[in-house]
């Protein structure tokens, strides 16, 4: 039997389906039911039957069974916490090819709150970042049909749809007087994984946008071809996590054994056996001991946190930005015989060190502290969704973070002003590094310093 689907990504049933899962020695896997230990509460089981029979006789319209049942499942999985969820087939199928980097959409990775559909991040050079939605606007309308109390799979497929047609969306900002529309063009979007470009002679610059199943070939070919272009070794580099909602959790291993030497990378614990995992670093350093900076904010989750802390134990890095998002959970994608899927959380990840980043985050090393560049003003004011603010999270087993079922109040402290840095990764953008993308501008700053140190010993 081939081994589940394990996901270490942040819950994004997104326009963009940003899923972000990790694979084990197979891919998907049917797995039978296992025999119940205890006997069926009975009680629980009449009180289902009696109301599921008022439904099918009382309920103003008359309701298939399959759609019940289906609904039945679906508000057993939410119940549990933000990211565990069923999948129909044609949404598992969605999820299958939302894996490979290709899919049809409008480019956001997003979750629900309060009733509404939340931004959580625009994905990088896709329709909604171009037309400059930000993290934490909500979505109240769908073309002319109103959001709220529309289930988040609903709202997803609303928003998909051929390629080269528009969607008018009804937002709502924070700090805007009052909604606003905007139309999108739905497009194929095609997530570039690794992005790379030299800042300057000797420093090297590696945004990773999406943790995919390639993420970690793509990663060591940019560093190959920054060493061609920089005609020697590279003296540092910047890693640029930021906005990165997660992935494929053997990613973000192989990212963060690019870096190391030896050691434990990342390990998870759950309830049965198979969410027991240990991956570990194996011999070689992509950049020969060079220094290394990863820049983190709000918008970095799971797979993003892997990394960021598996690099921050071993003192191989200096996370440099703000507190991450703080999802530390593994979901294993368990395939059904109707063709869907189960979504399950299934067990808790922990950094090297034994630190569990659930409803926490990392911390960075360095923090900077926000900055109001003169026309770059993109998240200005804007407070990010972090995941001890969704209803119902986990608790951190250390006994940190937020209580799981404390609501959420909206309650969050403010954020760095870290600009979306597609531009200057194109090149195209002829303005002071300062000033297009601060935060960049200081990690290749500490960078330059980590060198000169370096050499100095």
């Amino acid at each position: 039997m081939k081994s589940p689907l394990r996901s270490a990504g942040l819950l994004t049933l997104g326009v963009g389906l940003g899923f972000t899962l990790a694979f084990g020695s197979g891919v998907f896997a049917n797995r039978d039911a296992a025999p119940a230990e205890e006997a069926l509460p009975l009680q629980e089981l009449r009180t289902f039957s009696d109301i599921l029979a008022r439904v099918k006789n009382d309920y103003v319209e008359e309701v298939e069974d399959k759609k019940l049942f289906e609904n039945a499942i679906k508000g057993m999985l939410s119940g549990l916490d933000p990211h565990s969820s069923y999948l129909t087939p044609e949404e598992f199928k969605e999820l299958q090819v939302g894996t490979s980097g290709t899919f049809g959409g409008l480019g956001i990775e997003v979750g629900m709150e309060d009733g509404f559909v939340k931004v959580i991040s625009p994905i990088d050079d896709t329709p909604a970042q171009r037309a400059g939605l930000r993290e934490g606007d909500l979505i109240i309308r769908l073309d002319d049909k109103p959001v709220q109390g529309m289930a988040l799979n609903d709202a997803v497929k609303l928003m998909r749809g051929e390629p080269g047609t528009p969607i008018k969306l009804t937002v709502v900002r924070k700090g805007a007087d009052k909604p606003f529309e905007v139309t999108l063009t739905r497009a194929i979007i095609r997530v570039q994984s690794v992005k790379s470009r030299l800042l300057e002679p000797g420093y090297g610059y590696v945004r990773i946008t999406q943790f995919q199943s390639q993420t970690g070939e793509q990663l060591q070919k940019a560093i190959d071809k920054l060493r061609e272009d920089n005609k020697g070794e590279l003296r540092g580099l910047v890693l640029d996590l930021r906005n990165n909602p997660g992935g494929v959790l053997q990613a973000a291993v192989g990212v963060s054994d690019a870096f190391l030497d030896d050691g434990l990378i990342v390990y998870t614990d759950g309830r049965v056996k198979d969410a027991e995992m240990r991956y570990s670093a194996r011999p070689g350093d992509a950049l020969n001991k060079a220094p290394l900076i990863v820049l983190v904010n709000g918008g970095s989750a799971s797979a993003s946190e892997i990394v960021a802390g598996a690099l921050q134990d071993h003192r191989r890095a200096l996370i440099v930005g703000a507190k991450t998002f703080g999802k530390g959970s593994v979901q294993t994608i368990q395939e059904l015989t109707n063709g869907g899927a189960v979504k399950l959380t299934t067990a808790r990840y922990f950094t090297p060190s034994g630190r569990s980043i659930q409803a926490e985050g990392i911390e960075p090393d360095i923090t900077v502290a926000p900055l109001k560049v003169e026309g770059n003003r993109a998240d200005e004011g804007v407070e990010r969704l972090k995941e001890a603010d969704l209803s119902g999270h986990l608790s951190n087993p250390n006994g940190n973070g937020q209580n799981g079922n404390k609501p959420n109040t909206g309650d969050k402290t403010g954020e760095e002003n870290a600009s979306a840095p597609a531009k200057d990764v194109k090149g195209k953008d002829e303005r002071p590094l300062a000033e297009t993308d601060y935060m960049l501008y200081e990690g290749l700053n500490l960078l330059k310093g980590m060198s000169i140190l370096g050499q100095r010993k």
